[in-house]
C-alpha cells in the first residue's frame, strides 16, 4: 500500500483543508485515511491513504506538493511503501 507523507502543514490546516488541496491536484485520488503525526508541533506532518490510484498519480501528486508554499508554509512530501 503506497502512501503519501505530507510535513510542515500549517497548524491551523484542519482535515477539510488538506482534502480540498488533494481534490485540487489530484482528482482522481480518494484519500480514504488522514493520520496527523505526534510531535513538537513546529512541523505538523500527517500520512495520507488513498483509493482509486492510477498508475504514477500519487508519485505525480507528490512532484507537485513537495515544495509548495501553502497557508504561508512550504510544504514536504515523500511516498511511503507499506
Amino acid at each position: 500500500m503506497e502512501r503519501l507523507w505530507l510535513a510542515n502543514i500549517a497548524p491551523e490546516a484542519t482535515d477539510e483543508d488538506l482534502l480540498a488541496l488533494l481534490r485540487k491536484y489530484a482528482p482522481d485520488l480518494e484519500c480514504t485515511q488522514i493520520q496527523r503525526a505526534e510531535g513538537t508541533g513546529i512541523r505538523p506532518a500527517a500520512l495520507l491513504t488513498f483509493t482509486g490510484k492510477r498508475v504514477d498519480s500519487l508519485g505525480k501528486l507528490r512532484l507537485r506538493l513537495d515544495g509548495m508554499y501553502w497557508k504561508g508554509r512550504k510544504l514536504a512530501c515523500s511516498t511511503t511503501v507499506m
